[in-house]
């Protein structure tokens, strides 16, 4: 584990927007599910009164090493180990009862820390073991998972989530490295991926979709952003809102459309004979439109370049249909 105050600086992306959209009783509960280095929960916390909560959520071990500090130094705040899709049992160890948050945000993706880490695993940019957990207390390695899936699972996964075209390829030649010991650190797959991508866009690594497509994979980042959105609005209580930061356009669509249906309040056929109080009530209001980061924030940090934040709020008087997708 790193020490949190060594360990490369995360800076927060729309830090004052999501904090603005996300604020309603300064005495309130607010849960922060991907807590990182705290950016968002901090200023949070700057701007809440003495008898508000922050309960700060993160898989990721050096990510709670950093919560740990801030929790005993701010009494408000709490770090919980947990997926956040874990959130109903995170709200239940903190004694905060459903329907009665005041706030979800969960900044999606993966922490400059985390690229910026040789030994994490997710950057093809610098040499380290081919790890990619956010967690690395459980689960399967990178490496361990390329070692063991077919080449059919592997391409699945590279086509599916890094939009890449070239996945056949590259699953072949993973499958064949197999034969030479295997992929076991970063360079070696960056290299192999290289070799295997015949074009890629003006500025991009040959290996940026395969990495961002097996990292997704091996966190199960997609299935946890399904996860969560529903329990998020079962914890807010009327008028709490949901604030969420998506960097990949694939958890983008997610969000996206997770709100547009919950905010609907008919989801039943059309002309089906039954009565008024059995259609589904919508149980969000989409707030404002989706929100990018500025010209001069981008220009500070590139990264924030892909951000997209989505911001709902918990409509009053609803008995929480309407927020599963089919």
């Amino acid at each position: 584990m790193n020490d949190p105050d060594t360990s490369p600086a995360h800076v927060t992306v729309l830090a004052g927007e999501a904090t603005s959209a996300l604020l309603g009783r300064v005495d309130g509960v607010y849960v922060d599910c991907t807590f990182g280095r705290g950016g968002h929960a901090r200023r949070l916390l700057a701007q809440l009164g003495p008898g508000a909560r922050v309960i700060g959520i993160d898989r990721d071990p050096d990510a709670i090493a950093a919560g740990r500090t801030l929790q005993a130094a701010d009494p408000r705040f709490s770090i919980h180990h947990a997926r956040f899709s874990e959130l109903p049992g995170v709200l239940r160890d903190a004694g905060v009862g459903t329907g009665t948050v005041d706030g979800v945000l969960a900044d999606l993706g993966v922490s400059s820390p985390q690229l910026d880490v040789a030994g994490r695993g997710f950057s093809f940019a610098k040499d380290g073991p081919l790890d990619m957990r956010m967690d690395t207390t459980r689960g399967e390695s990178a490496a361990d998972w390329l070692a063991r899936a077919t080449e059919q699972e592997i391409r699945g996964v590279i086509r599916d989530y890094g939009e890449e075209r070239f996945a056949q390829g590259i699953a072949r030649q993973i499958v064949a490295a197999r034969g030479a010991g295997g992929l076991q650190r970063t360079r070696q797959l960056a290299e192999l991926v290289g070799q295997a991508v015949r074009t890629r866009e003006p500025g991009q690594h040959p290996a940026t979709r395969t990495f961002q497509a097996v990292r997704i994979f091996i966190n199960r980042e997609l299935e946890e952003v399904e996860a969560l959105l529903p329990q998020a609005i079962e914890a807010l209580r009327p008028g709490g809102k949901l604030v969420v930061i998506a960097f990949h356009s694939l958890e983008d669509r997610i969000v996206k459309r997770f709100m547009a249906h919950a905010a609907k309040a008919d989801h039943l056929p059309a002309k089906l004979p039954i009565r008024a109080s059995e259609v589904d009530e919508a149980t969000l209001t989409i707030v404002g439109k989706p929100v990018k980061a500025g010209a001069a924030e981008v220009a500070a940090n590139p990264r924030a370049r892909s951000a997209i934040m989505r911001v709902a709020q918990r409509r009053t008087g609803t008995k929480g249909a309407g927020t599963n997708v089919p």
